[in-house]
């Protein structure tokens, strides 16, 4: 993501979720999805919206509390290289942590 994801957070105006912009910077890309613990993984991936400029980008709201996410370009698993809060997932990679508070 170019430009820091968490900062676009913004109170809904239907309870307690928050509305946050995930956005990636991949002009090759066909196909861009974020998914996390919030889409149960990819059972319900978010896809994104390929902007002109070549970043991916779409606003999903979630509820408070930590949030485990990663993106999917092309079928491939890729970090959020705008979030710095990261933990291990059980195969062997890194999955990025949102804050939503």
């Amino acid at each position: 993501m170019p430009k820091n994801n968490h900062a676009k957070n913004a109170r809904t105006e239907t309870g307690n979720g928050r509305k946050l912009t995930f956005s990636l910077a991949a002009p090759t890309a066909r196909s861009v999805q974020l998914v996390g613990d919030f889409t149960r993984w990819q059972q319900r991936p978010v896809n994104l919206q390929k902007g002109p400029a070549g970043t991916w980008q779409s606003t999903i709201e979630l509820d408070p509390g930590a949030h485990r996410c990663r993106f999917l370009v092309d079928g491939e698993w890729r970090d959020d290289p705008a979030c710095a809060a990261r933990l291990p997932n059980p195969f062997g990679g890194q999955d990025c942590v949102c804050q939503v508070g």
